[in-house]
């Protein structure tokens, strides 16, 4: 009897301590290059749940978009080969596009109309997150987007004239290059690096945030910026619900907490770095024109409006979720005025 137990007793303890060792493997990938600064804020993230978890949790980070594009990552996600990634806006579109209002061209004056506005819907894109199948963890930024050039862009003219990169598959970037009457060339971004060193590639010009610019090399081929930028493009850390939901709940609550803490980070050094990087550009010979005048930026909002209501009546970005960051928006601008 007594030995019966006592081989009950370590059958349980052996038990308990499997359990308390079980690791989980997190898959994550990122088009963001290794080395860059954002880069490094995901890396120390990686090390700190590894950590924080005893090792419980090991992450395998696939950087610079060697598993494909934003597009290829998801699909890889929803087959369980990966289980989280760094989006940006086009990523987020598919899991949950009415997020996709917080970068409406021209929609925002500001970092603090746009942080409000984001502040307000969250709860709700988290909630579209993971009806969706996906759990998101924080929401880091990547900036202001100008559109780059090999050759002067000073017009709308000159820029329905140039050969213009389109993300493949992106419906905000279609519905606005229709709207303004422009053919663009539809790539992979895996693909636009190798198409703006060819000697005749299929395009000229692109839009992106300045330090993007840098980091994906694109500004050494080249030569022109818009100074004024369309928006300011959003981003999102996401895992997929299956793996999260079966982590336990000391794992969950950590990966929530840590994830905000570094995806803010990455927001703040994003605004820091994408200034940095412009006066960096501005050194590399890049030119940054067009000032757009009053009847161009009048243009550019009807251009804007009618590429808002397609994405209404395709219900990509529908009317009522688009109605309600705009009343959030006047509500902010209300309460922010000077009083006379």
């Amino acid at each position: 009897m007594v030995l019966r137990t006592l081989i009950l007793f370590i059958a349980i303890f052996s038990s308990s301590q499997v359990v308390a060792k079980e690791t989980y493997i997190l898959k994550f990938a990122t088009l963001l290059p290794t080395g860059t600064a954002w880069s490094i804020i995901l890396d120390n993230w990686v090390k700190e749940i590894e950590t924080k978890s005893q090792g419980r949790l090991k992450v395998k980070m696939y950087s610079g978009g060697v598993m494909g594009d934003e597009p290829d990552v998801l699909r890889k996600i929803r087959k369980n080969q990966l289980q989280g990634g760094l989006f940006t806006g086009y990523g987020i579109g598919r899991i949950y596009s009415p997020a996709r209002v917080l970068e409406m061209p021209f929609l925002f004056k500001n970092t603090s109309e746009s942080d409000y506005v984001r502040d307000q819907l969250m709860p709700e894109i988290e909630i579209g997150f993971k009806q969706n199948g996906f759990e998101l963890l924080g929401w880091p930024e990547v900036g202001f987007i100008h559109f780059f050039s090999q050759h002067k862009i000073e017009s709308i003219d000159d820029m329905k004239k140039s050969r213009i990169w389109l993300w493949q598959g992106d419906p905000l970037g279609e519905a606005f290059f229709k709207a303004a009457d422009i053919s663009p060339v539809p790539l992979s971004i895996i693909d636009v690096y190798s198409q703006l060193s060819a000697k005749h590639g299929s395009i000229d010009t692109v839009y992106i945030s300045t330090f993007g610019a840098i980091g994906l090399q694109w500004h050494t081929k080249l030569k022109y910026s818009t100074n004024i930028s369309v928006t300011n493009a959003i981003g999102g850390l996401v895992i997929s619900n299956r793996f999260f939901d079966k982590l336990p709940k000391d794992l969950q609550q950590m990966l929530k907490t840590t994830g905000k803490i570094m995806s803010d980070k990455i927001r703040k050094n994003a605004r820091f770095e994408n200034e940095r990087s412009r006066n960096l550009l501005e050194r590399y010979g890049i030119q940054f024109l067009w000032d757009w005048n009053d009847q161009e930026m009048k243009e550019f909002l009807r251009i804007r409006d009618q590429a808002a209501k397609h994405l209404e009546n395709t219900d990509y970005i529908p009317a009522s979720f688009s109605n309600k960051a705009r009343d959030l928006l006047e509500k902010y601008r209300i309460s922010h005025t000077p009083k006379k």
